[in-house]
């Protein structure tokens, strides 16, 4: 009876040990069981004391386990990662900041002839409009390059300049500071001062040498009230630019539409010896600079702004409580 017990118990280990009793020589039939249903552990090493394997090839090894995923090609994947720049490029320069190139004079000394400029286009998507003494470009309102030379760009550059890799050189645009914005009454008279709703403006920007008033019949003496949506330029080169003071003649009476402006030159990024930020001079901070309705305006807005303000600050309180 236990003969036949151990013969089909030894069956599962080997041959060898079929039809008779396991003798005190004999494997282990446990053992031996064991080993027949895993010989992988066999072939590819032993066993430790404590269960584990040594040597020879794991389950996640290359003839056991999933094979090893073969890293790319890095010129397979170039292509790839510039066709994400070119991309990336494309939407800062339509949505966020692109540069342009200074074609003239009629800034200066502010900006020089082939300056690089950068130009935040951000904030006007949010609503903001140009402010007094902003450095802002604007496409052409009403034929105001007519008879200046057009470039003429090769492929290349016209593709960089799509992408915003290279200044714009189709573009009919313009770059002037804005002096006036809708509501202010801007006037000049002889030499100057210059003033905006009354006060005069000490002007450190302009060209030396130049005043701020350009004494001629063709736009250089002047008194006009900016109507809304517009606002009013002028170069810094004061005798070397035909801003809205001469071009009162257009559709627009010299006055440039917000909605031309394409955002404000910001900074100065090439040539490398001249950058530098654009700031609004202190002159445009002077009090009494605003009408009363501007300023009943500005009073309207900074309310909600001031609630807002102080409701962040209450909400992260809050979430922290929480």
């Amino acid at each position: 009876m236990g003969d036949v017990a151990v013969g089909a118990r030894s069956g599962q280990g080997g041959e060898e040990h079929r039809g008779r009793p396991a003798g005190p020589g004999d494997p282990d039939p446990d053992h031996a069981a064991f080993s027949g249903n895993d010989g992988r552990a066999v072939e590819d090493g032993g066993v430790n004391e404590d269960g584990t394997r040594t040597g020879g090839q794991g389950p996640d090894g290359p003839e056991h386990g999933r094979p090893k995923k073969q890293q790319r090609s890095f010129w397979k994947e170039l292509p790839i990662l510039i066709g994400i720049a070119l991309v990336l490029a494309l939407l800062i320069k339509t949505f966020l900041v692109q540069a342009f190139s200074i074609p003239s004079d009629s800034m200066q000394n502010t900006l020089q002839r082939g300056d690089r400029v950068l130009v935040d286009k951000l904030t006007p998507w949010f609503g903001s409009e140009p402010e007094r003494g902003e450095v802002v470009v604007f496409h052409d309102p009403d034929n105001w390059l007519a008879g200046e030379p057009t470039p003429d760009p090769n492929p290349l550059q016209k593709a960089l300049s799509f992408i915003g890799l290279m200044p714009s050189a189709e573009e009919k645009d313009l770059i002037k500071r804005v002096i006036g914005v809708g509501g202010d009454t801007v006037e000049c008279k002889g030499t100057g001062p210059l003033k905006v709703n009354g006060k005069a403006l000490n002007e450190p920007y302009v060209y030396p040498g130049n005043t701020p008033c350009s004494q001629d019949d063709q736009g250089g003496q002047f008194k006009v009230k900016v109507p809304e949506g517009h606002i009013w330029v002028m170069g810094d080169h004061r005798q070397n630019s035909r801003d809205s003071r001469y071009n009162t003649a257009d559709n627009n009476q010299g006055f440039v539409p917000v909605d031309k402006v394409v955002g404000r030159a910001v900074v100065i990024a090439w040539p490398i010896n001249r950058w530098t930020n654009l700031p609004v001079p202190d002159t445009f901070d002077q009090p009494g600079l605003n009408t009363p309705a501007q300023d009943a305006a500005a009073l309207t807005v900074a309310p909600p702004a001031l609630a807002l303000a102080g409701a962040v600050p209450f909400a992260l309180w809050r979430r922290r409580r929480a």
